[in-house]
């Protein structure tokens, strides 16, 4: 017996003396290449060429560090902390308007509704050339950002440029507390079929969403489109929130689990749902990340809802932030996330090998693990969330491309606002033959190279035949096809004009009724609602693709 607690009591030593030297070990490497750290900035300071900025060397050193980790984990100091908060609540003191850089100018191009710009009457393509006195020129859109950004209050003075008509305008605008909504837009789009757009997942969410829920409720909503699209994420506790309205009190959600013990944590459905039998259909595309694969992976873990859209972003990481000194603070990952099924839909490997150029990969398919939703369907990790059906995206000209990037469908809608006093509804509103005419006539007085594909293609070519000495032997036949080739900026302006038609309606619509103008004008010719519709109408496809016996949905049951 006492050799046995012997022998018992030596292996405890062992264990012991072998975490205390892995302790010791670990402690001394933290220790030894701080103080490295610390050597190499102190001879810099002291030693190099020119003068340094101390503080600008230690934050390049600490980004270059977590830099070495993921694109989540980030160093933020004190002079970033607004802009930190403004990601987690939306919420800044400012002025409240979108702008953006056009050539050496920074425009306005969009006053949020009733914000302190709209209310002062600054309007979409206004350039503005001073803030309190100060020029504007050569300011970055950031540099502009923080000018206009400021204690709710507090007035400033905003010089603006209207080419439209030809006016310079001055403006005193005192600063509100800014909040950018979480649901821009809800509303009924057919008889009985309810919508919610869900762009972020702030504090105040689930309390949107909940609220739209009730009042499309009250309007006689039988079916529900919630909308996930371009929705980067935001707060964990807001997506368990927002699933709880679909399923039974109880219900796993969402696991958390990390290297040290006190981050796991089983989320669940903590109170009673609003409606757990409401048929519900989840849009999704490549921008849908983080919280809203929560939403959409837990809900179709469940087989709750049918998803519809694209391969979301891949984001099964969960960060938390810690204060640091000096009103700093450091955001770094601490787990990962697993639906219900048990998947980790994480896309990168971080903590894997990384290519020649020390970037992270993917997770490759053959490494991909199968899980099974609560029917039984396939479901896969490590590659975001696969849409039960993948709605194809509409192909757009080139020369539609070339008008928004040339901002020739913006400037000719700042145009028509200032031409017209009002317009029908969003959904309504659609441009006259006449009007569109008057839009070709002012594109074709604008000066932009309209590029094709194919003239593209015959460009390079030349240059090969050139190369090849063959060009003389080909030029005749070649300058023949070339000619065939140039295509008519007018003929091509009306045969794409009911794509051109439907972008330019909608900036238009975007200037009388805001961003929510925009959702409601697309939504009568937006691809993944008119699925979600025909989904929702017909019962039994709703229920085949739940029950994994869709002939054409991407997951089947196993």
């Amino acid at each position: 017996m006492k050799k046995i607690k012997l022998l018992i009591t030596i292996a405890i030593l062992g264990t012991f003396s072998i975490a205390s030297s892995a302790y010791v070990e670990s402690y001394f490497e933290i220790t030894k290449n701080l103080d490295i750290f610390s050597s190499v900035y102190r001879e810099i300071n002291v030693g190099y060429v020119e003068e340094t900025n101390p503080g600008k060397l230690v934050k390049a050193g600490i980004d270059a560090m977590l830099a070495s980790l993921d694109p989540y984990t980030n160093y933020i100091p004190e002079s970033d902390i607004e802009d930190y908060r403004f990601m987690t609540t939306h919420e800044y003191g400012g002025v409240g308007a979108m702008i953006g850089k056009r050539g050496e100018h920074v425009m306005i191009t969009e006053p949020y509704k009733d914000a302190p710009a709209d209310k002062a009457g600054l309007k979409a393509g206004d350039i503005i050339i001073e803030v309190d006195g100060e020029s504007a020129e050569g300011k970055t859109t950031s540099q502009l950002s923080d000018m206009l950004r400021g204690q709710r209050g507090t007035t400033i003075t905003v010089k603006v440029k209207r080419e439209a008509t030809n006016e310079v305008i001055e403006r005193t605008v005192t600063r509100e507390k800014i909040k950018i909504d979480d649901v821009p837009y809800s509303g009924m789009l057919r008889e009985g079929v309810g919508y919610i757009s869900l762009r972020g997942f702030t504090e105040t969410a689930s309390k949107d969403v909940r609220k739209a829920f009730e009042e499309l409720r009250e309007e006689g909503m039988e079916e529900l489109i919630l909308d996930l699209r371009g929705n980067g994420g935001g707060l964990l506790r807001e997506s368990v929130n927002i699933v709880n309205f679909f399923v039974e009190k109880g219900e796993n959600v969402v696991e958390v689990k990390g290297k040290v013990k006190e981050h796991y944590r089983m989320n669940k459905a903590l109170y009673e749902p609003l409606d757990k039998d409401i048929p519900l259909v989840v849009l999704i595309d490549e921008g849908s990340a983080s919280a809203s694969e929560i939403v959409s992976g837990s809900l179709q873990d469940l087989d709750r809802a049918v998803v519809i859209g694209h391969n979301s972003f891949g984001k099964g990481l969960v960060q938390n932030t810690t204060d640091l000194s000096y009103n700093s603070m450091l955001k770094m990952t601490i787990a990962k996330y697993y639906t219900p099924s048990g998947r980790c839909i994480q896309r990168i490997d971080y903590g894997g090998a990384r290519d020649e150029y020390g970037r992270a990969k993917e997770i490759p398919d053959s490494l991909l693990t199968e899980y099974k939703t609560r029917n039984s369907r396939i479901v896969k990790d490590g590659a975001g969330i696969m849409p039960d059906l993948i709605v194809d995206d509409e192909e757009y000209s080139g020369l539609l491309a070339i008008l928004i990037n040339e901002h020739i469908i913006f400037d000719f809608a700042t145009r028509y606002y200032f031409d017209h006093d009002s317009i029908t509804e969003p959904e309504e509103f659609k441009l006259s033959d006449e009007e569109y005419r008057d839009f070709v006539d002012y594109t074709m007085t604008q000066d932009f190279e309209y590029k094709t594909e194919s003239g593209e293609t015959l460009k390079e070519l030349e240059e090969v035949m050139k190369e090849d000495d063959f060009w003389e032997d080909v030029k005749e036949e070649y300058m023949a096809l070339k000619q065939k080739l140039i295509r008519n900026k007018r003929d091509d302006l009306l045969k794409f004009k009911p794509e051109i038609s439907l972008m330019l309606e909608n900036e238009i619509a975007g200037r009388y009724y805001y961003s929510t103008g925009r959702i409601r004008a697309f939504l009568n010719y937006d691809p993944e609602i008119e699925k979600a519709v025909e989904v929702l109408n017909n019962k039994s496809t709703y229920d085949s693709v739940l029950n994994g016996t869709c002939a054409y949905c991407q997951l089947k049951k196993g």
